[in-house]
């Protein structure tokens, strides 16, 4: 026995043996949950085909080409042999810079061991060297059509990523610490968070990202006072309190997505959008949609239009007495907008609506980014063959696809958080909103991903029928405003611009800095990421950008002068302040109201897993 290193006590190996006993107990129940779930859905089965089809497509185009292979090879030999150089040196003392480091922004190697201990810095550079190769062979194989291409990059990185050594206890060196402090305490917890997120998921596994009893809707988030003034099958309509002793005259409707719920545009009182609507002088309106389960299998596009902004303009009109309004809408919530300004306009109602802005909205879908990986036909067919048979698509389903897009921040991180760790992911507003999904109904979903994501049929003239009505986005002379994010994984700003070419009306387009969600919600009073303008909309997004200005802060007060400057709401006519339940529509309860409340499990009559169970 080396000097220094003392044998464990028989009261230590006893209590280790007492946790390795509880590891295996958990494991064992582990094993026969996911026994139990082995079976795949059709859409599931779609991607697994289209993954197998994929690496096969990738192996054959580099059978075609074997120096390709011969050519990586060798360079990953000749990394391997100066690394196993370096590591000689460094065991003679030498100090050594690494021979390939994380990219930026690559957080997982954040721990000192990465690079202080010789033992984990080799594993972190050899992991690296090969995840390198593996991109290396992927970007060179020939032959290969653009979107085989698309999905073999993305399926690869996730095979690659799902390999990282952060990944697995024995070459993490935070979770050897941690399971050497607790005697492997962390694993049991673990084992037990990881049993919970089964029970809550549907398809996949949907890691707890926060602490969920922290927050309650109505209470500490969604806390906008206000009141539902309108309701029907599928929305609630909330008027909010004005602040303010005067208010424009024109009221502004907000179109919020349905793939997740509309407080994230309601958060807290300091980055609150809708808040800072009120303030402005807005006599705000908003959607909230109902959280939709089997019973709603029917409802259509044309559905989502009637009874979400048509029948919300109808109610405004009876609360203000306003024939026409300002719409706001996002994401999903946009092509929705973008869809009823077409209809109205090509009813011969284009005035009911005197602007609408498109806040990180697709039309035209010519480029999706990395979620056309679950969209090509083959995919969609097994999606629609499981929406035909439940009538729904599960929101946790939507929730993980959408997580694998960023996988190592919102999947491979609280894997290693919530079970290797065994820790409690902290309170976090942003990621409660993440993980409170809604379901989507199976006659809009299906209909949406393949008219507008497989088929780009949206900007066709003509191209999409709603009740009746072929539209034309050509037509809208309504004034648009377009504001997209640089770092969008959703809806890529490339791809938004080219809707923004669509209407034969006045286009602004901006385009602001950071994400889909931290580049929308960006509160003047934090001063961060900034936006760019361009008065000229030339043909492509590059040229755009190569004319554009960089302007410092949020593009809020920017939107607001558009809205003044162009009288889209008019600073000169204001009107006294509306409370909700003054017109003819009766205050129905106090928002958020009930529909937003309305969780995934409530709907479907499940009963999660409770913490610890």
């Amino acid at each position: 026995m080396q000097s220094g290193v003392q044998a464990p006590t028989q009261a230590e190996l006893e209590a280790w043996n007492a946790q390795l006993k509880a590891v295996g107990e958990e494991y064992r129940a582990l094993m026969e949950e996911m026994m139990e779930r082995m079976a795949p859905s059709d859409a599931a089965d779609s991607v697994y085909d289209d993954m197998r089809e994929s690496f096969r497509a990738g192996a054959e185009s580099l059978m075609r080409n074997p120096s390709l292979l011969w050519q990586a090879q060798s360079r990953l030999l000749q990394d391997q042999f100066q690394l196993w150089q370096q590591g000689m040196r460094a065991l003679a003392g030498e100090a050594m810079e690494p021979l390939v480091t994380p990219a930026k922004g690559d957080r997982r190697f954040n721990d000192e061991a990465w690079t202080n201990d010789p033992h984990y810095l080799a594993i972190m550079q050899q992991y690296l060297l090969f995840s390198r190769m593996v991109e290396d062979l992927v970007e060179g194989l020939d032959g290969l059509d653009p979107e085989r291409q698309r999905n073999l990059t993305f399926y690869a990185r996730q095979v690659v990523n799902a390999m990282a050594p952060t990944n697995f206890v024995t070459t993490n060196p935070e979770v050897m610490r941690k399971t050497l402090e607790t005697r492997g305490q962390n694993l049991i917890d673990g084992l037990t968070r990881l049993r919970e997120d089964l029970a809550n998921s549907a398809e996949g596994l949907n890691v707890a990202m926060t602490d969920r009893s922290a927050f309650e809707v109505g209470d500490n988030i969604a806390v906008t006072p206000g009141s539902v003034v309108y309701e029907n099958e599928l929305i609630q309509l909330i008027q909010y309190s004005p602040t303010t002793e005067q208010v424009f005259k024109t009221p502004l409707l907000m179109v919020p997505p349905w793939i997740n719920k509309y407080y994230i545009l309601d958060l807290r009182q300091d980055n609150s959008l809708v808040k800072w609507l009120v303030d402005q002088g807005h006599t705000v309106f908003l959607i909230s949609w109902r959280n939709p389960g089997p019973e709603q299998r029917d409802l259509t596009w044309a559905d989502y239009m009637q009874m979400g902004p048509i029948a919300a303009m109808g109610a405004i009109e009876q609360a203000t007495g306003e024939k026409s309004v300002n719409l706001l809408s996002y994401c999903i919530g946009g092509t929705l907008a973008a869809s009823t300004v077409a209809y109205l306009t090509s009813t011969r109602r284009g005035r009911k609506v005197k602007s609408v802005t498109y806040m990180a909205t697709l039309q035209d879908f010519r480029d999706p980014g990395d979620i056309g990986v679950f969209l090509s036909e083959p995919v969609l067919a097994g999606l629609e063959a499981k929406l035909e048979r439940d009538g729904y698509l599960d929101g946790r389903v939507m929730a993980f696809s959408f997580n694998l897009l960023r996988e190592n921040d919102l999947f491979w991180s609280f894997y290693i958080n919530n079970y290797l760790k065994g820790e409690m992911p902290a309170p976090f507003d942003l990621l409660y909103w993440n993980t409170d999904g809604t379901n989507l109904p199976a006659g809009t979903h299906a209909w949406y991903l393949r008219h507008m994501y497989l088929e780009n049929r949206l900007v066709e003239p003509g191209g999409i029928e709603l009740d009746g009505v072929k539209i034309d986005l050509r037509k809208i002379s309504t004034p648009s405003y377009f504001i997209s994010t640089s770092d969008d994984h959703i809806a890529k700003w490339n791809s938004t611009y080219y809707g923004a070419l669509l209407p034969k009306g006045p286009v602004t387009f901006v385009l602001g800095g950071s994400g889909h969600i931290a580049g929308i919600v960006n509160p003047p009073s934090r001063n961060k990421y900034g936006y760019w303008t361009n008065d000229a909309l030339p043909e492509t997004p590059e040229e755009w950008l190569a004319g554009a200005e960089h302007q410092e802060g949020s593009w809020w007060p920017h939107w607001q002068a558009w809205m003044t400057s162009n009288g889209y709401v008019d600073a000169e006519k204001m009107v006294p302040a509306r409370q909700p339940g003054e017109g003819e529509l009766d205050i129905l309860e106090p928002a958020p109201g009930r529909y937003v409340k309305m969780t995934i499990p409530e709907v479907l009559g499940e009963t999660p897993a409770s913490p610890g169970a």
